[in-house]
């Protein structure tokens, strides 16, 4: 998968500095695979959610962290929409939007 983008991931582990290895290993870990739907996702990460709208919510560093994507099975491609802290992840009102 071409995860779109890094920047987003180095920033975050820049004011989050607990967050970097965690993050780190998301990034290498979903930028070899080459997933078709929902169920091999589970076989690699299985905490993540299907929220709607072709987003999917990953548990970071034990749930401290909530990392929000959109994944094109089609194009091979993960947005990473949003990085945050639990609780910052709780104040999202519209998720499928996000």
């Amino acid at each position: 998968m071409r995860i779109v983008t890094y920047k987003r991931i180095k920033d975050f582990s820049k004011k989050h500095a607990d967050a970097g290895t965690p993050l780190n290993f998301w990034y290498h870990t979903v930028s070899v695979k080459k997933w078709k739907n929902l169920n091999e996702i589970k076989q690699t990460f299985n905490n993540v959610d299907y929220v709607g709208n072709h987003r999917f919510v990953f548990n970071i560093k034990g749930n401290d962290y909530r990392l929000i994507a959109i994944i094109s099975f089609n194009a091979q491609k993960v947005y990473i929409r949003f990085i945050g802290t639990h609780k910052e992840y709780d104040k999202i009102k519209n998720i499928k939007n996000c």
